[in-house]
């Protein structure tokens, strides 16, 4: 059989699909003549980011200004999954070096995760077919293992003494590592406290994270009260932000970053690890899954049962509140109201 009779066949096998779902050639000729014409990056990129969360603006944006710099007055339509790869590796060998620097593989990871947020928001409106999506095309580099580990107890115990004796609010700073070393909770959970989420009766604080999860997350009776007064103190009140210096002004990311940076001047191993708030996530959940199990870190994390780590096994073993706070009673062996 030829070639030319194998098209042909293909084609007839075409032609009568399209019939039986009442669709003609002209039609389809006629759609993707109807499709707008694709914006430039310099025009799109300012509409994807004026749509996505502050999260998701604050992880893609310096992703989004290197994409601006190289393509700005190209169409969304005109890269290639070739281009695409090409700028992801110039933006490995040119990322910014650090000390945790890891090849740029997370440079290059992230740059490709910030153009996919964007084609799917330009198919989402019209301007290129699912199948068209180039960034799709293009695999992202392999993840390597975290260096983070859990903290020894004598360790944590020498950042919580320089925090508490070093600084400008000593106060402020031992909150926090309190507050992430009890409810092993992210950054951005702690800076979208509001005093209205303290529940001071069942010692519970509303957590919400990436992703736009919201969970309950028990709390001891201390930590419950140094946050209640550190609300009436610094004058926060309602659905404000609870955290804040002493002249009123809400705490950032930046607090953070100074707060590691003066621990790791006076503990050298701290910089040289380059210890951060989210290795007291990873101390507090190892030292829960090591004496109460898997489905119980899993909760206190505030991990959905939807991921794929998890399995099936996840929705039977789901753990309860009071099981949480039973393993906060504890962590800081203090009783809880729920346990």
């Amino acid at each position: 059989m030829s070639d030319t009779t194998v098209g042909r066949a293909e084609l007839d096998a075409a032609r009568l699909l399209l019939a039986r779902m009442g669709i003609s050639p002209a039609d389809l000729v006629e759609a993707a003549s109807d499709r707008p014409p694709a914006p430039t990056f310099a025009e799109y990129v300012p509409v994807v980011a004026a749509a996505v969360s502050d999260g998701t603006r604050r992880a893609y944006g310096s992703y989004w200004k290197r994409v601006l710099e190289h393509w700005g007055q190209r169409r969304l339509d005109e890269p290639t999954p070739s281009e695409i790869e090409q700028l992801a590796e110039y933006t490995k060998k040119h990322v910014v070096a650090r000390r945790n620097a890891r090849g740029g593989r997370s440079a290059a990871e992230h740059l490709i995760a910030a153009l996919r947020c964007l084609y799917k928001r330009a198919v989402a409106d019209g301007y290129l077919a699912a199948a068209d999506n180039p960034a799709l095309k293009v695999a992202k580099p392999r993840r390597l293992p975290s260096t983070r580990r859990a903290v020894a107890d004598s360790r944590l115990a020498e950042i919580n003494a320089v925090a508490a004796s070093t600084g400008d609010d000593p106060a402020l700073d031992s909150l926090l590592l309190r507050l992430h070393t009890e409810t092993a909770c992210r950054r951005g959970g702690a800076l979208a406290l509001r005093p209205v989420d303290l529940d001071p009766d069942q010692c519970l604080i509303l957590l919400r994270e990436k992703g736009d999860t919201v969970r309950w997350q028990p709390v001891s009776p201390t930590l419950m009260r140094h946050l209640q007064q550190h609300a009436e103190e610094r004058q926060t009140t309602g659905t404000g932000q609870l955290l804040r210096y002493r002249n009123g002004q809400p705490i950032t990311y930046r607090r953070y970053d100074h707060l590691w940076v003066r621990i790791g001047e006076h503990l050298p191993w701290v910089y040289v690890q380059q210890i951060s708030t989210h290795w007291l996530r990873h101390t507090t959940l190892t030292w829960v899954e090591r004496n109460f199990g898997y489905a119980v870190a899993r909760a206190y994390a505030g991990h959905s049962d939807s991921g794929s780590d998890a399995g099936t096994t996840s929705t039977y073993v789901r753990a309860s509140l009071q099981e949480v706070a039973g393993a906060l009673a504890a962590l800081t062996h203090e009783p809880h109201p729920l346990a």
